[in-house]
């Protein structure tokens, strides 16, 4: 364990406030090594919370939180903002069941004014605490300055601009952090990284004595006007900080984030004299401190447990491809044989597998940056001019697209390829990341083909079947992690469109899955045999359109039928019902149920026990076939 003397005395901010600058230096490496000994242990978010230590400690030593409101955008870099506000204690516990969410969170604590974990929500939420303290809003405790905390690759997202457009126009006094490590995920791309890259390229990292050049405001009055027009003649004869100005923003940058006497001295003097909006340009670098974090690809963006000394993780052995490598090798051979498939994601190529597709094809990969919404729109663009587009996106990513899916895509029909990973519940990084409503949401519209893989093998068939579907938008869904292992097709096959499988005959009742929860299914069902009770198990594969033949034979030939996903209320269970409901089915005296993911959001645990909160496992769905059966059960469920 590392010797923390100092961070062992600090258990709130306000403790922070007693050191001197020297100490502040001292608490900020023990900090650092703190963080690195945690996600040893935990895993989790390494290479982004490493940047920020001496921004973390310079914000709390310097603003009053939690009266004033610091905001992290996504805050997978707030690690050493849990640790400095009285949680260190529970760190260990992070990112696991009943522990600490590895996000900002609410619940959490009050000095995490605003949840987050997707990105480019800061801006936004920052401005409107400094509205609600400008109309008197909450009195206890009162409402002090908003501070929004915004990564290079965060802000590139058009709803950091449409804030920081808004926030310049009402020009009231409020901080903007951007944390520039020429890092979000991946490599950042687009016209903004290039833009920043300028802007410390072409002009050197600020020391202190020219730290407040542009912020003119903040200047004695007999000096405001000579300042104002040296201010004027750079903006001419350098980049500087022009686009955030004409936004409305005071400019001032860039500086070392690192420096913590330079981030003591510029947050003092801004907290004391500020009156308009400042964006504050922070130099940093991801994984700062640590040098197998400083040496990977991404910094160390995410990390497994590790050894502290080697940086080596500690990785269970994997039995099965992973379902994205399996999703990302079947495009490659599907692009091989068709040169008009393309691929698009939002800044993350890694982590939907793209960035093999893109080592093959580097001119058919797109990455879009942080900007789901025109990331689809412009698939619809792809489409409507001739070529395959791929669009991979997360689900609870592609949430953040759902208007252009509607407008731009559905109601034209244009044949955007929907590849949804992380589908249904993720394990630790929890509800903000659960793909749990793109079936409901994709489902209700007209002319949508959508579809769940069962296994690996199914991902390669669906993968297929997208390249070869021109007739209107297709989506297909896959978890996380890794398949079930079974053998793999040399070549996916193309389905034939609603249309489903079925997987065993039984009798009295029939299983209709979609999705993964086959394999729970097939558990479950060795258990009831036990019983003497042998469901009929068919695998949907379509949640639309629906496979009625199948469906309405299940339901003729026998007394109940359970539908089974790993989707919200509203999605392929209630498609079902509908079309029961249609044909008159219930008035035979057809049972049904249907198992979907409960009304609540289920916070971080491994998969597993999210999967037993929900009541979706195979004892879960054991008891469902027995209650409708109206079966006793004997014992308590493991």
């Amino acid at each position: 364990m590392p010797q923390t003397p100092l961070l062992d005395k600090v258990t709130s901010p306000a403790d922070l406030k007693r050191l001197s600058d020297r100490e502040l230096r001292q608490l900020a490496d023990e900090l650092r090594a703190e963080t690195i000994a945690v996600v040893s242990e935990t895993g989790g978010h390494l290479g982004a919370g490493l940047g920020v230590v001496e921004l973390t400690v310079a914000l709390h030593a310097v603003f009053d939180t939690p009266r004033d409101r610091l905001i992290w955008d996504v805050s997978h870099q707030s690690y050493p903002h849990k640790i400095l506000t009285g949680r260190r204690d529970r760190m260990r516990s992070l990112r696991q069941k009943d522990g600490l969410s590895g996000f900002t969170k609410r619940s959490e604590s009050p000095y995490d004014p605003f949840g987050a974990a997707h990105s480019s929500t800061s801006i936004s939420a920052a401005l409107g605490f400094t509205m609600a303290r400008e109309l008197g809003g909450a009195p206890d405790p009162a409402l002090g300055d908003a501070i929004a905390v915004i990564g290079d690759g965060a802000i590139s997202a058009g709803m950091a601009y449409e804030a920081l457009n808004n926030a310049g126009h009402l020009g009231r006094r409020m901080f903007v952090i951007l944390n520039d490590n020429e890092m979000s995920i991946a490599p950042p791309t687009g016209a903004m990284s290039s833009y920043l890259s300028r802007l410390y390229a072409e002009k050197p990292v600020q020391d202190i004595k020219h730290a407040m050049k542009g912020a003119f405001s903040l200047l004695p009055g007999p000096l405001q006007e000579g300042a104002r027009r040296a201010k004027d003649l750079l903006k001419h004869a350098t980049v500087g900080g022009t686009l955030f100005e004409e936004l409305g923003f005071n400019y001032l940058g860039p500086i070392d984030g690192h420096d913590l006497d330079q981030l003591l001295w510029v947050l003092r003097t801004l907290r004391d004299r500020a009156d308009e909006p400042m964006l504050i340009h922070v130099l940093t670098k991801k994984g700062k401190g640590y040098a197998p974090a400083e040496g990977a690809a991404d910094r160390g963006h995410a990390r497994a447990r590790f050894d502290m000394v080697s940086g080596k993780q500690h990785k269970a052995p994997s039995n099965a491809p992973s379902y994205t490598k399996v999703f990302a090798e079947a495009l490659i051979a599907e692009a091989r044989r068709d040169d008009k498939v393309v691929a698009v994601t939002a800044a993350m190529p890694d982590g939907t597998g793209l960035d093999l597709f893109a080592r093959q094809f580097p001119k058919r990969m797109f990455d879009v940056a942080i900007a789901e919404q025109h990331g689809v729109t412009f698939c619809a663009g792809l489409a409507a001019g001739g070529l395959k587009p791929f669009c991979a996106m997360y689900s609870t990513f592609l949430q953040r697209g759902y208007d252009q899916v509607v407008h731009d895509v559905a109601i034209q029909r244009l044949p955007v390829r929907f590849a949804i990973d992380r589908a249904g519940l993720v394990g630790a990084d929890g509800a903000t990341h659960a793909g749990s409503f793109d079936v409901a949401f994709l489902a209700n519209l007209p002319g949508m083909v959508v579809m769940a893989a069962a296994d690996e093998a199914e991902l390669v068939h669906m993968v297929a079947t997208a390249v070869s579907h021109d007739d209107g938008p297709i989506a297909f869904r896959f978890p996380r992690g890794e398949g079930t292992g079974v053998d793999m097709p040399e070549r996916g096959q193309v389905l034939e469109i609603g249309k489903g499988r079925m997987i065993r005959e039984g009798s009295r009742v029939a299983i209709l899955s979609f999705g993964t929860r086959l394999g729970e299914v097939l558990l479950a069902c060795e258990s009831l045999a036990a019983r003497g009770i042998t469901p009929t198990v068919a695998d949907a594969r379509f949640a639309k359109p629906l496979d009625r033949d199948l469906i309405l034979q299940l339901a003729a030939n026998h007394e109940a039928l359970i539908t089974i996903e790993e989707g919200a209320i509203g999605g392929f269970g209630s498609h079902v019902a509908q079309l029961l409901a249609d044909e008159g089915v219930f008035d035979t005296g057809l049972k049904y149920r249907s198992m979907v993911l409960p009304d609540t959001f289920i916070d971080q645990a491994s998969p597993h026990d999210m999967y037993a909160a929900a009541a979706m496992n195979a004892p879960d769905i054991e008891a469902k076939v027995l209650s409708v059966l109206g079966v006793a059960q004997l014992g308590k469920r493991a």
